[in-house]
């Protein structure tokens, strides 16, 4: 396939979980990528495997820093620009306690990352966005945003912004061409779940044993369908979970 005549799709957070499903899912299918992450080596095997079938081009990101999104956007190569996709996955979740036992590190690192960093690569691409005759922005949510449960505080309160920021952004837009969605995936099982327990696998294995999670490759799958829809249709917000999963203070129900 001649990649030449796709669109380019940008993935932040590429180096693992949803944004690496999501990076193979568009490769697959010719698109070429810009992948970034704050991981270079991990950046550089990705690479390396999608290149055969695509065109890639990786940077070390880290979406905290403005001014290094600056220079990465001034930087992506002519045969890049024109991004017609943006995938907003970098994010963490950090701590499960209650709010009173919580760090205020972590609390300030989730804003930054799940916040800040969502705002500094949206602004810094949005100019190249509208560019295009179709554009589509990719916002990873939760359904934290959405519903509480003990232990979300700050996390939920950030993927809340993303979800209403894409809504915004979607009424600034409407009519232009540039399309907007939030999705929130809800138990999903991937190194970002690690991290949340802060490298603890007894604790990670007690929350998805037998719990029949989401994986990464289904959430790669929602995205490359959504930015796959006719250019007139916007799908606003997906909010999707595994079958054992509901809203019983999202009581995971065990098979035997």
């Amino acid at each position: 396939m001649n990649t030449k005549l796709m669109p380019t799709v940008l993935i932040t957070g590429a180096t693992s979980g949803f944004g690496l499903a999501t990076a193979k899912k568009f490769a697959q299918h010719g698109y070429p990528l810009i992948i970034t992450g704050r991981r270079k080596e991990r950046l550089q095997k990705l690479s390396d495997q999608l290149s055969p079938i695509t065109d890639v081009f990786f940077y070390q990101l880290d979406v905290r820093d403005s001014e290094a999104i600056k220079t990465f956007t001034q930087a992506i190569p002519d045969n890049f620009k024109q991004v017609s996709i943006l995938v907003n996955n970098a994010g963490l979740a950090l701590g499960t306690e209650s709010a009173d036992k919580a760090s205020l590190d972590d609390w300030h690192t989730m804003i930054d990352t799940n916040v800040t960093g969502l705002v500094n690569v949206t602004h810094s691409l949005l100019p190249i966005l509208r560019k295009q005759a179709s554009a589509s922005i990719i916002n990873l949510a939760s359904i934290a945003a959405n519903w509480s449960y003990p232990g979300s505080h700050v996390y939920g309160a950030s993927k809340a912004f993303v979800a209403q920021f894409s809504r915004n952004l979607r009424s600034d837009f409407a009519g232009t061409g540039v399309r907007v969605t939030s999705l929130e995936p809800g138990l999903s099982e991937s190194e970002f779940s690690l991290v949340r327990f802060k490298g603890d696998k007894e604790k990670y294995q007690q929350i998805y044993n037998n719990a029949d999670a989401l994986q990464p490759e289904d959430i790669a799958n929602i995205i490359f369908w959504i930015a796959e829809q006719p250019a007139h249709i916007n799908i606003n917000s997906i909010e999707v979970m595994p079958t054992s999963q509901a809203w019983d203070n999202f009581k995971i129900i065990k098979h035997p």
